[in-house]
């Protein structure tokens, strides 16, 4: 739901945002007989006339206005920030309309007792074996085979070309590349096209692409790669030896038995988190399907934007601009929006259930909790008091996440 505002502010508030502004203007004004931001206030009004503080002046006025809409509706709920129209700018006043989004109204359904059951968590002898070969992984020792043919699992140096018609094809030519037979790297048949061969072999593997290959000009089509071995290398595991384990640095950890213990608690672990997040989401999910409410598409659009930034940020961590990013993928700013809806309308959605939740069950944090939360919270980010709460948004914020996690510990019992 929209609703229009108008406000004004004038008398001695509206006057300090106009000195306020003259203020900020004069620093950088120069004038003939004057010294650089020391220009009397009535002679920069005769030259440049009061209209030139008016935007300024509304800018610091915002705010206030704002506050004070806030203030005289206790009970309005802004879904995202409003819109703003200045309706009148004057020396003696301003007068604005705020265009406010209001939160829909959530009619919940069934949020307690939801009946769902958490997965149950099990670690396989294949899952252990799997991640101790990843383990071994690190400590190979890659011998030259002298003699012999290319096995399963070998590590080999080969020249190849690919050829389609008979014409060579962009991207199909490598010399001395590295390839581990097994690791699946190439087109199928590829790999399995060099198991047999010797050092100094050539050959040619009649191969086909899959149908949904990446290059279009290249997708199903029938060609021929020309490989010629030029080195056979065996990958050689590391024995289950003292020297193993201290090189595996694991407190401990000194024998196979341990290893596989230490490994399956790891992976219990990762499962249970894994586990413990679906759980959450699927109540969230099964709530917020059993409530009533539309989102308003303003909220929806926030949200989009907010992971915009984020996913730009993240971007930006491994030194490649968002602009290049979307140049790489070939798609457009808002093409990747569009790919956030789906998640964003879900969150936006939990959440207002969640809000429902909290104000259904009437929720209270004591000063007490709050206090104890906020040194715990600052604690574990090593930050003073002070400095975590100016960073995550005050006491206010603080509070409304203990909310949210009472809410949700509700929601998932």
């Amino acid at each position: 739901m929209r609703k229009e505002f108008e406000v004004k502010l004038d008398g001695t508030e509206w006057e300090k945002c106009l000195d306020d502004a003259f203020k900020n203007k004069i620093k950088d004004v120069k004038m003939d007989g004057f010294r650089k931001g020391l220009v009397p206030k009535d002679i920069y009004l005769k030259k440049f006339g009061i209209e030139s503080l008016f935007m300024d002046a509304a800018d610091a006025a915002l705010p206030i206005l704002y506050r004070n809409l806030m203030d005289e509706n206790k009970d309005l709920e802004p879904a995202v920030m409003p819109t703003v129209d200045i309706k009148n700018i004057s020396e003696k006043e301003i007068v604005v309309t705020f265009t406010v989004v209001t939160k829909p109204e959530v009619k919940l359904g069934k949020y307690k007792d939801l009946k769902i059951k958490k997965a149950n968590i099990e670690v396989s002898e294949e899952e252990i074996e799997h991640e101790l070969g990843h383990l071994k992984e690190q400590f190979i020792e890659i011998k030259e085979k002298e003699d012999g043919t290319v096995e399963e699992g070998n590590e080999v140096r080969i020249d190849f070309e690919g050829f389609k018609d008979n014409v060579p094809f962009e991207g199909g030519k490598s010399e001395n590349y590295r390839l581990v037979i097994g690791s699946h790297s190439f087109i199928p048949g590829f790999e399995e096209g060099i198991i047999g061969m010797k050092v100094g072999e050539e050959k040619e593997l009649n191969l086909k692409f899959p149908e949904d290959y990446h290059a279009e000009d290249l997708k199903g089509k029938d060609v021929v790669f020309k490989v010629k071995v030029n080195q056979i290398s065996e990958r050689v595991y590391p024995e289950m030896s003292d020297d193993f384990f201290k090189d595996l640095a694991i407190p401990e950890v000194d024998n196979e038995e341990k290893l596989r213990d230490f490994i399956k608690n790891n992976i219990k672990t990762h499962k249970e988190t894994n586990a413990e997040g679906e759980y959450v989401e699927k109540c969230l999910e099964t709530a917020t399907k059993n409530a009533t409410f539309k989102v308003p598409e303003e909220m929806i659009m926030e949200e989009i934007n907010r992971m915009y930034n984020e996913f730009s940020e993240q971007v930006k961590l491994q030194g490649i601009d968002i602009k290049q990013y979307l140049e790489m993928i070939k798609m457009d700013e808002n093409k990747l929006k569009e790919n956030f809806k789906e998640e964003a309308t879900k969150r936006v959605s939990y959440r207002l259930v969640i809000e429902a939740v909290v104000k259904a069950e009437k929720f209270d944090v004591s000063a007490e909790e709050l206090d104890k939360h906020i040194k715990d919270l600052a604690k574990r980010y090593g930050k003073e008091e002070s400095e975590f709460l100016t960073q995550v948004g005050g006491r206010d914020f603080v509070k409304y996440d203990l909310e949210f996690k009472k809410a949700i510990e509700l929601i998932t019992k």
